[in-house]
């Protein structure tokens, strides 16, 4: 399946002509596949979880945002596939369009898969996610070490929603490192907080 086609439901969700998020141009990418973390301010305060798989972002909506606390499972919902562009989408989008709120990039950088078989062999990554269960190393300014996508209800050819569970694995980092009360966050690339960047790009709504 080619690029367009990932993005399908992406394109249809939006008019490139008033928001400002990328339409999507197959950007060239590293030795290791990407992820960042955003914060999105939209009809609920959320963050949105974002792993490259190939040339799209895989994307998951986390109500609460990850957790560095292994007994914290946190719930992730999916949602359509991004460009790889977005990585570095931060601004404003405008009311009335889909998702239309605030986006800070509140962390991002590479990650490693670490999915395997039953027999310890590398498992492809797509296909681990296809399957329910796929582990990695995140490799991020914020966020470090080992996670696990654990999807619980729903599937393809499920009738319910799907739902998953993000989970860090193996031992926490320091205490004092979780996750950020989301209105007090800075972002990674700017340094900017959800309510300073309504005030700087809120006037291109």
């Amino acid at each position: 399946m080619g690029e367009r086609d990932r993005l399908r439901d992406y394109h249809d969700k939006r008019d490139f002509q008033r928001t400002g998020e990328p339409r999507g141009q197959s950007a060239a990418s590293g030795d290791e596949p990407r992820f960042v973390v955003q914060i999105h301010d939209a009809s609920t305060l959320h963050f949105d979880f974002r792993l490259q798989v190939g040339d799209v972002l895989k994307s998951w909506s986390i109500p609460k945002g990850p957790s560095d606390d292994p007994h914290d499972k946190r719930l992730a919902v999916p949602t359509e596939d991004h460009p790889l562009e977005y990585e570095d989408f931060e601004g404003v989008i405008p009311r009335g369009e889909y998702g239309g709120g605030t986006v800070i990039v509140w962390d991002h950088g590479t990650y490693e898969p670490l999915s395997h078989d039953r027999k310890g062999r590398p498992v492809d990554f797509e296909e681990s996610l296809e399957g329910g269960h796929a582990r990695f190393r995140l490799k991020g300014s914020k966020l470090q070490g080992e996670y696990a996508l654990t999807r619980f209800r729903g599937g393809k050819d499920g009738d319910r929603e799907e739902a998953w569970l993000l989970v860090r694995t193996g031992s926490a980092k320091a205490p004092g490192h979780g996750t950020p009360d989301p209105r007090r966050a800075r972002s990674v690339s700017s340094g900017r907080t959800l309510a300073q960047v309504a005030a700087d790009d809120g006037g291109q709504e």
